[in-house]
């Protein structure tokens, strides 16, 4: 199902997978000035092929190589000769086919392999120059996009939401606070995330996040030097069993984010 609209002079595409076996929320791929944010899945790519053979667009930028963000690629490449950026960092991940587990298959589908091009530090759409901007934590290849002269920002999976519960095993929160401290030295108004959508209020949408994370920060070492195990900071933090934890068999679990903060306390 998808729900397209504009803001900004951006045109949101809001993809949500209501029959997939397992529960994935909306992703959201982004349309401007002639440059494709991000492509969708390839679990509904005959919706999606309904909107982008309509479009035209002169290349594509990934925020990152997932595939809820890269499923497409390959059909566009075959099909549109466009070129896809994305970071120099997944330039390998891309030309691999569907590398990721069988339930991330289930929700977003295959996604064939696919040669992409390296990010430089700017990119130049039909008007605007875009600042490329390395924003790793939640993927190591993960960029952010900024258009400095409207303020306009786009965040890929950085933000998702204010109060982060799980993440995968392969994320770190402290590299995500770092890449949320790195954006909010930029000047910049609105952002569009590719899981939640259009913010106008995209710089206090991000100390948020940031705030949370601090205190969730001192929350769990604190706990770790009162004695307690992962286990045990988990089950006082994040009591509520999340699916995503039994379907991904824990890939994704709320103790990543704990391992992943005292990895960096514990090294100090």
């Amino acid at each position: 199902m998808l729900n397209v609209y504009e803001k900004e002079e951006v045109t949101c595409v809001e993809v949500r997978i209501d029959n997939s076996k397992v529960k994935v929320g909306k992703v959201y791929l982004f349309l401007v000035d002639g440059m494709l944010v991000d492509t969708g899945p390839q679990s509904i790519e005959s919706e999606l092929l309904g909107f982008l053979k309509k479009q035209s667009f002169d290349f594509v930028t990934l925020t990152h190589s997932h595939e809820d963000h890269s499923g497409l690629a390959p059909w566009i490449q075959q099909h549109r000769n466009v070129p896809i950026y994305v970071h120099e960092k997944g330039i390998s991940i891309c030309r691999q086919s569907s590398p990721y587990p069988d339930y991330r298959k289930m929700a977003w589908g295959f996604r064939d392999a696919f040669r992409a091009l390296p990010l430089e530090d700017t990119i130049q759409s039909r008007s605007h120059e875009w600042e490329v901007i390395y924003t790793p934590g939640h993927a190591e290849d993960h960029v952010s996009l900024l258009h400095k002269e409207t303020g306009r920002l786009f965040t890929g999976d950085l933000f998702v939401s204010p109060k982060t519960k799980v993440i995968m095993e392969s994320e770190s929160i402290p590299r995500i606070m770092n890449s949320l401290r790195k954006l909010l030295t930029y000047d910049f108004k609105s952002i569009f995330c590719s899981h939640s959508g259009y913010f106008e209020n995209g710089k206090e949408m991000l100390k948020k996040k940031i705030d949370y994370l601090e205190d969730l920060r001192e929350r769990v070492i604190d706990l770790h030097r009162r004695g307690m195990s992962v286990a045990e900071i988990k089950q006082e933090l994040f009591p509520k069993p999340y699916p995503i934890i039994k379907v991904s068999k824990g890939e994704w679990d709320s103790r990543h984010i704990i391992s992943s903060i005292l990895s960096v306390e514990d090294s100090w």
